[in-house]
């Protein structure tokens, strides 16, 4: 890998859709950078410190939210001098999107009064009253025609079909939820998913035209569903729990095919390879150097030397770090907090949060563990790679650490008192955006080869 040097920030950093920008967050400046030379294309100034931008699928224009104003400002790269700007007024304004077309722009106002949508094209709005979340609780299908929003009136949930083109509601219908967390189309727009907050343990499948296909409760009297995903072949949807447990449905059936429970000691007979994290102190002796404090590099340790750090290979049994949450606590860290598909399909990853610091990697071949990565500190974050089996996470610490069938390692970040807190992919895989707490950097990242060699120490 070659990293980049790093850069300011002070918000939200990412790529655009394209892959040929990388939008950053500076106070109130929004600067748009090159990705192959990272020199600055554009520079925009808002009325207000950035809280959160995101690109439009064009990677035409793009938004920022200025929620302490509150405020949105969308700006264009082809035409610097064009601007919009979008204010609610008293409503406030509390979350904002961009619809599938590019051309519209959905805001979701303070305490959910109403959901509006903004046309570019000319002075229209159309207002969707009482959304159920800001963030949450708004899906497109995936060819962009069509728009799922969540509502609650009368104390009832329900689901609001939208054509993104006339933005005219084409159907409505209740869910049989209590207080309903989210929804999600399916990859190939046949059904929609809609899950009840954690009070409840509900999982509903509902066709498009309101017909509920299946109803999934795996047990009752308990903390239920935390994280929901269908796999990008659309065949699985993974549900994390509470209970610590990932449940499998297929959508032929919509009937649970695989159960895999995290446990906190691992035992034999078990096929899955287990990687730990460790120290690997290189003595070097520099007493004799006159070096500047700037020049040491961040994971530097006097009294130890230069720290590396690279994965042994555990024996069984082995036995995970265990956090037991507070019981007089709202929102405890247990259960299934983390959970992505890898473009394939095969595997998927998991963390339970009362185990902050191990990765699982699901064979969902051969229905069993493939890996588990122990590592130091709590996993921040772990994506796939977007085009071939390759996951990278990061802890907070100065390394990325990689995974991929053939086994996983360690790679130090070069740059000086660089952090790794939270790291995006661009589209093809082929750059990594890394944020620490007031910077960013990139690292460009070689093709995963067919057949990959790579050791825990290299």
């Amino acid at each position: 890998m070659e990293f980049t040097e790093a850069y300011k920030q002070t918000g939200p950093c990412c790529f655009s859709p394209n892959s040929r920008y990388v939008a950053v967050a500076n106070d109130y400046r929004l600067v748009i950078r090159d990705t192959f030379s990272f020199q600055v294309v554009q520079l925009f100034s808002c009325l207000d410190k950035i809280s959160y931008i995101e690109w439009a699928l064009d990677s035409e224009y793009i938004l920022c939210g200025l929620y302490k104003k509150p405020m949105i400002q969308a700006w264009s790269l082809s035409q610097p001098e064009w601007t919009c700007k979008i204010d609610e007024g008293p409503a406030g304004i509390s979350y904002a999107r961009w619809s599938p077309d590019s051309r519209h722009i959905l805001t979701t106002s303070e305490f959910q009064l109403r959901l509006t949508v903004w046309s570019l094209l000319n002075t229209a709005c159309v207002h969707v009253q009482w959304p159920k979340h800001g963030s949450k609780g708004v899906a497109f299908n995936q060819d962009g025609k069509f728009a799922a929003i969540c509502t609650r009136r009368d104390c009832k949930d329900y689901v609001n079909l939208l054509s993104c083109q006339s933005w005219e509601i084409m159907g409505s219908f209740a869910v049989d939820t209590l207080d309903l967390a989210d929804l999600e189309w399916s990859p190939d727009d046949s059904s929609i998913v809609v899950w009840d907050s954690p009070l409840e343990y509900k999982v509903l499948i509902y066709s498009p035209d309101g017909r509920c296909l299946f109803k999934y409760q795996a047990y009752e009297c308990g903390l239920g569903v935390k994280t929901v995903s269908w796999s990008p072949c659309g065949q699985f949807l993974a549900i994390g729990s509470y209970d610590q447990m990932l449940r499998v449905l297929n959508h032929l059936t919509w009937k649970t095919f695989a159960e895999f429970l995290h446990l906190s000691t691992v035992r034999a007979p078990c096929c899955a390879a287990i990687f730990k994290e460790i120290d690997e102190p290189l003595q070097l002796d520099m007493s004799e150097l006159s070096l500047d404090e700037n020049f040491m590099p961040s994971n530097y340790d006097a009294s130890e030397g230069y720290i590396s750090v690279r994965y042994d290979v555990m024996e069984l049994p082995v036995t995970f770090p265990f956090q037991k949450p507070p019981a007089d606590k709202p929102n405890p860290k247990q259960g299934v907090g983390l959970l992505a598909w890898s473009k394939d399909s095969q595997y998927i990853c998991t963390r339970n949060d009362s185990m902050p610091t191990a990765l699982w990697i699901w064979d969902m071949q051969h229905l069993e563990v493939a890996a588990i990565l122990v590592q130091k500190e709590p996993i921040r974050a772990a994506v796939w790679d977007p085009t071939c089996t390759r996951l990278i996470l990061c802890t907070g610490s100065s390394h990325l650490y990689m995974w991929t069938p053939s086994g996983a390692f360690c790679i130090c970040n070069p740059l000086p008192g660089f952090s790794i807190t939270d790291l995006k992919w661009n589209i093809d895989g082929s750059c990594l955006l890394l944020k620490d707490k007031d910077a960013f950097c990139c690292a460009t990242v070689p093709p995963l080869p067919e057949s990959s060699d790579y050791s825990s120490d290299d």
